[in-house]
């Protein structure tokens, strides 16, 4: 599989974060947003942003989903260092305390979600042109 895909281009990179974002992104109200649990997925994201979208790191604030079951401070630390994102650059936590969820997926996820949400800070460019142009990137692919 290795010798198949072989060193990605930029091109590779472009056309992957599309999909990822297809998948993975917001497509409404203008908001640029991935979402995702997988800490492979949440580099590549980032890699996506920074590399193709021009965004840094202080673009990017991560946003954490938990359960209660799940101690928040951990849940932050261990994403801060996963994503190599300052724990001070982390938007408000979040506590799905819905009562109707399934017992069966209790631990399934021990950190919890992430939700990559971008912050322009004024600069239009990274703002809603970029998720107008995102979209426009997905929906011309998807021709």
């Amino acid at each position: 599989a290795a010798r198949e895909i072989g060193r990605l281009t930029k091109r590779d990179l472009l056309m992957l974060g599309i999909g990822l974002y297809l998948g993975e992104g917001s497509k409404t109200h203008e908001r640029i947003r991935i979402i995702n649990s997988d800490p492979k997925i949440l580099i590549l994201a980032i890699k996506w942003f920074k590399n193709i979208c021009k965004l840094q790191t202080i673009n990017i604030t991560p946003e954490v989903h938990i359960y209660p079951d799940i101690n928040q401070s951990t849940a932050i630390k261990y994403w801060s260092k996963i994503l190599n994102i300052p724990k001070k650059q982390f938007g408000k936590t979040q506590i799905d305390k819905r009562t109707n969820k399934s017992l069966k997926k209790k631990n399934k996820l021990p950190y919890g979600t992430v939700h990559l949400a971008i912050k322009s800070f004024g600069n239009k460019e990274l703002g809603v042109s970029l998720h107008r142009k995102i979209i426009g990137w997905i929906e011309h692919s998807l021709k």
